[in-house]
């Protein structure tokens, strides 16, 4: 079982796109005033879509930590303040989206198994609908998938820390499908996507608390 917190910058309707179930544990943690939580209990730190980066970056050296105790960051936004180690998301708007594609750079761990990946590029035959600009990443992330100029889209990095961050390009995600858009396809697309990262991470823990230290 995954133990995770999620922050809200207070948005309707998070707490139904991430609803906990048998594989993990949801905690909603709202941005207040002189916001300093506590992470300690957590394996996953989620930022989704539309969260607070100005609050984000005045924790990150709580991120930080964090990570380096092991354990786990999923952020889905667009990143403007510069809080996660080693990588930054960059605002891009000089392309367009009309010519828009992605393609996997490199898959180890199949996080885009069973994933039509034209199914992130259009919705109702307009492509570029899900993620914004692109990542900077660490020299030694993994670039899962990236658009039409190389540039990266999905990025799981295990080498800039201790832990494990898997970062997209203000894509959003949401444990129970839930996205902004009306399309079936792309739907179950994401759905798939985030639940392949979860048993990603639930197969890492377990790989963790069973190893034999000799």
């Amino acid at each position: 079982m995954i133990q995770a917190v999620v922050i809200s910058n207070g948005l309707e309707g998070i707490q139904t796109y991430f609803v906990s179930n048998k594989l993990v544990t949801y905690t909603i943690l709202e941005i207040e005033e002189n916001f300093n939580p506590n992470l300690n209990s957590f394996d996953l730190l989620i930022v989704p879509n539309g969260c607070d980066h100005i609050a984000m970056a005045s924790i990150k050296d709580k991120v930080a930590a964090f990570l380096d105790n092991g354990k786990v960051l999923f952020c889905f936004d667009g990143w403007f303040t510069n809080w996660i180690p080693g990588n930054q998301w960059i605002m891009s708007n000089e392309k367009k989206s009309i010519d828009v594609r992605y393609h996997i750079k490199t898959d180890r761990y199949q996080l885009l198994k069973d994933i039509d990946i034209n199914q992130l590029i259009y919705s109702h035959n307009i492509s570029g609908w899900w993620a914004c600009g692109y990542i900077e990443t660490s020299k030694n992330a993994d670039v899962l998938l990236e658009d039409t100029w190389q540039r990266p889209i999905i990025v799981l990095d295990e080498k800039s820390t201790n832990g494990i961050m898997i970062l997209t390009a203000s894509g959003p995600l949401g444990d129970s499908g839930a996205i902004p858009s009306d399309e079936e396809s792309s739907y179950a697309a994401l759905g798939i996507l985030y639940q392949n990262m979860l048993h990603f991470i639930l197969k890492k823990k377990d790989y963790a608390n069973n190893r034999v230290i000799i």
